[in-house]
């Protein structure tokens, strides 16, 4: 079969956001944006959120990674190590506290994994969540809108249009597999091993992220590292056929990134990461720049795909 890329055919469903979506939707952001009013007239109890420093040491030397200032901690969460948020309820503003615990024999960091340990804290402040009702003030307050009903039907256009995006998204990957599927390549097993490297990367980064490592991730699922990354092994020999599929278009297309499309793609790479263009320049080396660009013409060959498509549209 030659490769195809022209004059598929894929379904896109656009799906209206419900009733029901978009109330959870307003919860959830009453959830995540209650009023936090500061306390002055007692001291910490379980459920309140401090703002405290903290320095942390073990066997009497500081240890890395242990020190905070200005944290914002809500005490019986148990985001801290066990037995650290309940030493600090009964204390108020300006008073200094020292907590002592025991790290937990799986801790993440080896050197302190079920060792004793102090932090030496002073809190600055105790403050108290409410959440809001579900009427005009919380729509001025949190949705930046006078009244309620704005604040619903601009919610519903922004959940309609992240909707939409998605689908969007969807089709132009799906029409993109379906090129592939007809390309007359076979991934050698050195390109799907790199490959392989790539998305163990990736996991570990992302993992990072939220603070974790690879290995609580795997016992996490009960797996080896050596097993995770054989798992990757079909996604990896797809994702190296469509990186084919996509340098083939490339070519026969005579499709090039040109500088203000790799312009907007580093800008985008700096708002997810929340950083500037000065903080992301150290770390812009060829290879990222070559991402960048593969990245820019992937967009493009996808784009042209679903340009040339015969798209059926329905409503769902």
């Amino acid at each position: 079969m030659s490769f195809v890329y022209r004059g598929l055919e894929a379904t896109l469903e656009r799906h209206i956001v419900t009733e029901e979506e978009l109330e959870r939707q307003l919860e959830r952001l009453r959830q995540q944006s209650p009023r936090i009013a500061p306390v002055t007239d007692r001291p910490t109890r379980l459920g309140d959120e401090v703002v405290l420093d903290y320095a942390g040491f073990c066997q009497g030397e500081q240890f890395p990674g242990g020190t905070a200032q200005n944290q914002t901690l809500t005490l019986g969460s148990g985001s801290f190590i066990p037995g650290f948020e309940e030493q600090l309820v009964d204390k108020v503003p300006g008073q200094e506290v020292v907590v002592n615990v025991t790290f937990p024999a799986q801790y993440h960091a080896k050197n302190l994994a079920g060792k004793d340990a102090e932090f030496r804290c002073k809190i600055h402040q105790i403050r108290v969540k409410t959440p809001y009702a579900l009427d005009d003030t919380f729509a001025k307050e949190v949705g930046q809108c006078q009244t309620l009903a704005q604040m619903r039907e601009k919610l519903r256009q922004s959940l309609q249009e992240y909707t939409d995006q998605r689908g969007e998204m969807d089709l132009q990957d799906r029409l993109l597999r379906q090129a592939a599927e007809t390309l007359r390549f076979t991934p050698t097993e050195e390109q799907i091993q790199s490959q392989m490297d790539e998305q163990m990367n990736n996991l570990s980064a992302q993992l990072s992220h939220q603070g974790l490592t690879m290995d609580m991730y795997c016992q996490f699922l009960n797996t080896t590292r050596e097993a995770l990354r054989e798992d990757m092994r079909s996604e990896a020999e797809q994702a190296v056929r469509i990186q084919a599929a996509v340098e083939q278009i490339v070519y026969s297309e005579n499709l090039e990134a040109t500088k203000e499309e790799i312009g907007q793609a580093v800008a985008v790479i700096c708002r997810q990461n929340n950083m500037t263009l000065e903080e992301l320049k150290p770390h812009y080396d060829a290879r990222l720049e070559a991402a960048v660009v593969r990245s820019v013409l992937t967009s493009k060959a996808m784009q042209l795909i679903r340009d040339n498509a015969k798209i059926r549209k329905i409503q769902g």
